[in-house]
């Protein structure tokens, strides 16, 4: 992921052996086009109009806290979409959930619906034969977010175009949201593949998103049209080199069928059924939470400026909306690197009577070290200012190592929500960190409602079970907490446990972040 750019870009002067990058075509074609109007003739858009049509201006939603769900959900959208399917991603793995995904589109594409495909360049190296050839559709077009010069770069080529083009390459498009008939959305943490859905190997995430109804779902067709027809927008053909074929769009078909039929009969389909019955689909009828809310986007233009334009991204939002905290915030961020500034802001409300809870992940369960040391910096001044902070554990039994490939073990957070005051809910893609906040561009929903703020809260609460999370606290000394050292309290076997260290991490995996943490990069975390 991107957060390892300083790997790639330490390698880049053995690049300059390999000469000039080639580069994009001129002579593509690339045609404008919207998000075509809500249906209205199909079982589900009566179904989504009549919700709708009795609670006026506000939006509906239903919070997808299982993977399985979340998974589901997604397939079954593109099952039953009768117009239109618009697909923004930041990561869209060719793995065993991403070709299912994929078999999905291609299905609805089959029988007349027109898909749409913005994805980012960063991580697509597995996928891009995949995308060459549902791009071959004529009912599928994908554009590539931001891209890289090459078509397949290698870790070489990556590394060259980084050292010479950094300001541009260093900026990505980190938007989630999955948009049918412009009649329902899902808008949140996820990206498509098998760890965002309890089908990985190695890392599983713990994850939310939204599936949304009402005039929420208009606005994220609008901000995705903004970034679908953008300057840094490209079409997957417009690349030097090999395009796929109908022939490859016909061996696709043949293999992703038979993906297909692997998937629906292995254990974890069946688990997922299993599920389902008592799970979140868009066009069962069904309790929804209802309120007034704000599809927030980062303007695509963001990747563009050489300093820091507020009305460009959606941090104002957001302090706007904790800025009204009378009783408490409760902030859920996989990768929370404060600075100094947010860590005044926290501070600052706790001094103010605020409960500030924050649940991030611990050293032995984040998949980016790197994140983790900028983060160990300002967990002292939080603590001292009155913040309380949770730290994911890593899956029972499992130990995280040394990442230097960038894996975990066991589970890993990657949720990114905000509660104030048990009634205004943030749940996005945006992470309380520089790189969110100034570098890639970012996206969420903002909602003014008490009961899906509860659900928020349920997840966040169960999350932070001694048995689920370390709570990191000082220890009194002298009288004085301010002068004490950190601990992690947890519970094993209901037994309370105290750490004097991050728990669970190997030596190795310790030894990274401190070296780490003698590097420069706050800024590109």
């Amino acid at each position: 992921m991107l957060r390892r750019v300083g790997s790639v870009i330490a390698v880049a002067a053995l690049g300059l052996a390999l000469g000039a990058c080639s580069s994009l075509r001129t002579d593509f074609v690339k045609r404008p086009s919207k998000a075509l109007p809500p249906t209205t003739s199909t079982p589900s858009a009566r179904y989504i109009r009549s919700q709708v049509d009795q609670h006026l201006d506000k939006s509906g939603f239903r919070l997808l806290t299982r993977s399985t769900n979340a998974l589901m959900s997604r397939i079954t959208l593109a099952d039953h979409a009768k117009h239109s399917i618009d697909l923004q991603y930041y990561i869209f793995n060719n793995d065993a959930t991403g070709r299912l995904v994929a078999q999905r589109l291609l299905t609805a594409a089959d029988r007349g619906v027109r898909v749409r495909i913005l994805l980012d360049d960063i991580n697509l190296s597995d996928a891009i034969d995949m995308l060459d050839a549902l791009d071959a559709h004529p009912n599928i077009e994908v554009r590539l977010f931001n891209p890289f010069h090459t078509r397949d770069p290698s870790l070489l080529s990556k590394a060259t175009q980084f050292l010479f083009d950094a300001h541009r390459l260093n900026r990505r498009m980190h938007n989630k949201s999955f948009i049918v008939d412009n009649s329902v959305a899902i808008v949140g943490g996820r990206n498509i593949g098998d760890g965002y859905f309890d089908a990985g190997n190695d890392t599983n995430f713990r994850d939310l998103d939204l599936i949304a109804i009402g005039p929420v779902v208009q606005e994220a067709s609008h901000a995705f049209d903004e970034y679908w027809n953008c300057d840094a927008a490209y079409p997957v053909t417009a690349f030097r080199g090999k395009h796929a074929s109908h022939y490859d769009l016909a061996q696709l078909r043949a293999d992703l069928g038979r993906d297909a039929r692997a998937f629906a009969q292995s254990d974890y389909a069946q688990a997922t059924l299993d599920e389902l019955p008592d799970g979140p689909s868009a066009d069962r009828p069904g309790a929804w939470f209802w309120g007034s809310a704000m599809l927030v986007a980062d303007q695509p233009e963001k990747i563009e400026t050489t300093k820091d334009e507020p009305a460009l991204r959606i941090g104002p939002q957001i302090k706007t909306m904790t800025d009204q905290a009378q009783q408490d915030v409760l902030l859920i961020s996989p990768y929370f690197v404060p600075g100094e500034n947010d860590t005044r802001y926290l501070t600052g409300l706790a001094k103010h009577g605020v409960a500030v809870k924050v649940l991030t992940n611990s050293l032995a369960s984040t998949d980016e070290p790197a994140v983790h040391a900028g983060y160990s910096r300002y967990r002292r001044a939080l603590l001292e200012g009155g913040v309380q902070l949770y730290e994911l554990r890593p899956a029972a039994g499992t130990r995280q190592p040394a990442t230097a490939g960038g894996t975990s073990s066991g589970v890993s957070l990657h949720a990114k929500a905000i509660v104030v005051d048990q009634q205004l809910v943030f749940i996005g893609s945006m992470n309380m960190d520089q790189r969110s906040k100034l570098l890639n561009t970012e996206m969420g929903v903002i909602v003014d409602c008490p009961q899906l703020a509860d659900a928020v809260k349920q997840f966040f609460d169960t999350a932070t079970l001694p048995a689920n999370a370390y709570h990191v606290a000082l220890t009194a000394s002298g009288g004085s907490s301010h002068a004490g050292k950190m601990q992690w309290q947890a519970s094993d076997g209901g037994k309370p446990v105290t750490y004097d260290r991050d728990p669970d991490a190997t030596m190795k995996r310790g030894l990274e972040v401190k070296i780490l943490k003698l590097l420069p990069i706050e800024g590109m975390l």
